[in-house]
C-alpha cells in the first residue's frame, strides 16, 4: 500500500472527539493527506467552523497515531478554505449520528456555496476593513426562507421544533419530537 494511502487511512479512522461516533473522514473534517518528497505526512484538517475547540485535539491525535504507525516526521495543519459544510458528512456519517439518536443535516446540495447565498471575501476588502483573520464570511440567508424539516431520529416523525439554536456543541441545536416528545440533537446545516 502507498505511503500516502497508508497514512489517510490511519488519519481517517480518528474519532471526532465532540461527536466520537463520527470518525474524522465520515464528518469530512479530513481534508487530505499527502507524503512530500522529503517523507514528511501533511495531514490536512478542515474544522466544522474556525472556533472549534476540538481542533486542537483532532490535530494531536491524527499526528501520534500517524507516529505510532512508524511515520517520523508528521505535519498536521488547519486548512479554513474552502470551508466546511455539513454536505462533507459521509452517507455512512448521517447514518451514524441517526443510529446514536442525533439528527443529520438536511439532503446534500452541490459542491459550493449554497444556491442564493452570496459569500463577501475579506482577502479583497480594503486593508483597514481586513483586520478580520478569516478568509471569507456567508452573509445571513433569506430571512423569508423556510425552516427545514428535520426528522426525529428515533421515531422519524417530521412533527419536531427546535428548543434552542444551541446545544452540547456549536454545530448541534436542540430539538424536539411532538409525536414521541423525546429531545434530541440535530447537526445545523451549514451550506
Amino acid at each position: 500500500m502507498e505511503r500516502a494511502e497508508r497514512a489517510w487511512r490511519i488519519a481517517a479512522e480518528v474519532p471526532d472527539p465532540e461527536l466520537p461516533m463520527l470518525t474524522l473522514a465520515a464528518l469530512g473534517v479530513l481534508h487530505g493527506v499527502e507524503v512530500t518528497p522529503d517523507g514528511t505526512v501533511v495531514a490536512r484538517l478542515t474544522p466544522t467552523y474556525s472556533g472549534c475547540p476540538a481542533v486542537a485535539e483532532m490535530r494531536a491525535e491524527v499526528a501520534t497515531r500517524l507516529r505510532a504507525a512508524g511515520f517520523a516526521d508528521v505535519r498536521v495543519v488547519t486548512v479554513l478554505d474552502p470551508p466546511w459544510t455539513t454536505d462533507r458528512i459521509t452517507d455512512e456519517g448521517r447514518r451514524r449520528l441517526t443510529e446514536h439518536g442525533i439528527a443529520p443535516p438536511g439532503p446534500r446540495r452541490t459542491p459550493g456555496p449554497a444556491a442564493g447565498r452570496t459569500w463577501l471575501s475579506l482577502a479583497t476588502a480594503p486593508a483597514a476593513q481586513a483586520q478580520v483573520p478569516y478568509q471569507e464570511l456567508p452573509l445571513d440567508p433569506d430571512p423569508g426562507q423556510e425552516p427545514p424539516v428535520v426528522a426525529c431520529p428515533r421515531c422519524a416523525s417530521a412533527d419536531t421544533v427546535e428548543l434552542s439554536h444551541f446545544a452540547a456543541t456549536a454545530c448541534t441545536a436542540l430539538r424536539r419530537c411532538r409525536t414521541c416528545l423525546e429531545p434530541f440533537p440535530h447537526v445545523k446545516d451549514l451550506p
